[in-house]
């Protein structure tokens, strides 16, 4: 042996003797139980067993005011009633997303599908794949597909069901409040298979949707279509209003953000202008945080601008939100039913 053996260790004020253990997997496992194996692992295994003990306390928690920040294509690639779920069983407070989330939400409601397509055949580009898909009239999103007529019925919708009650100037949110009403209403009425959906959920309890970027989508399209008419406009400014004074309120607050931009900035900024700051927070994103844009900055740099108590509970996941956010809400779930 060296004699190094023989030399006292250095004092290790941050070490601990937490070995990496090794996830085990079994048939007919829980979620719970997978995620708790994720505990024994590290990088996104640990970050992912860590975001389900946030997000437990967060939902489990009676005092705690949750926001929603939802980004990306998650309605049209399937997190639609998983959305609406945590909305009818309390779980979300305040709901921040984009106008095409809320257009594919009402497309579905109103008897509109998603969906799945076969890849180019590989004798053609992927170029002429989707020159044909145009010719076609269906538009992509990465493998899910959607037929142009749905939004031909989506304008008819609004047209006929949301605008001609709100012909006039309304805050955003309650234009997502009327659009949720008459996703409920026409969905009921029609007997569509598919469920009436999150803006609908929202609706029937008293949830607020803000959508700060409403004209960076087709809702937002049609709704300034109609206001060339019409006597409508909408007011953006005013939904700030609304949403502080839910921050204001809170006795705790906490933010689940699925993506990045506009919803994640909206709901982290509203601290800005309260006395306090969220005391909990979880990112699911996969944009990296070294580009220093915001989609990918990390919650201890949102610490930094007074978004999050310095004593705030939070973590990033940087994987696939697609895959992430079913389980880290069903580790939850399960977590708080114990």
């Amino acid at each position: 042996m060296s004699d190094d053996a023989d030399h006292e260790l250095p004092p290790r004020e941050e070490f601990h003797h937490d070995p990496i253990g090794h996830t085990d997997v079994w048939a007919g496992m829980t979620v719970g139980e997978l995620v708790s194996e994720y505990g024994h692992a590290g990088i996104g295994a640990a970050d992912l067993h860590e975001a389900v003990d946030i997000y437990a306390e967060m939902i489990g928690n009676d005092d705690v005011t949750n926001f929603f920040g939802l980004a990306g294509a998650m309605v049209p690639t399937g997190m639609r009633n998983l959305v609406a779920d945590l909305i009818r069983d309390g779980h979300i407070d305040v709901l921040v997303t984009t106008g095409a989330n809320l257009t594919h939400d009402a497309i579905e409601a109103i008897g509109g599908k998603h969906h799945h397509g076969r890849d180019h055949d590989g004798e053609s580009t992927p170029r002429d794949f989707d020159e044909k898909l145009r010719d076609e009239w269906v538009d992509r999103i990465y493998n899910v597909y959607l037929p142009q007529e749905h939004f031909t019925a989506f304008e008819g919708h609004l047209r006929s069901e949301v605008f001609p009650n709100i012909d006039r100037t309304v805050t955003i949110q309650e234009l997502t409040e009327e659009l949720g009403r008459a996703n409920a209403e026409i969905n009921e009425r029609e007997g569509i298979e598919e469920d009436a959906g999150i803006a609908a959920a929202a609706y029937e309890n008293d949830v607020p949707i803000y959508v700060p970027a409403i004209q960076d989508s087709v809702l937002g399209l049609q709704a300034w279509m109609y206001s060339q008419v019409n006597e409508f406009s909408l007011d953006a400014l005013s939904d700030m209003t609304g949403l502080t004074d839910i921050a204001f309120d809170a006795e705790q607050a906490a933010a689940m953000v699925v993506g990045g931009g506009v919803p994640k900035n909206f709901v982290l900024q509203t601290m800005l202008v309260v006395p306090d700051a969220y005391n909990y927070a979880v990112q699911l994103t996969m944009d990296a945080p070294n580009t220093g844009g915001l989609s990918g900055a990390t919650l201890d740099e949102a610490r930094s601008w007074g978004k999050l108590e310095k004593a705030a509970r939070n973590v990033s996941v940087y994987a696939d939100a697609t895959i992430t956010l079913p389980l880290v809400v069903a580790g939850a779930r399960e977590r708080i039913q114990e």
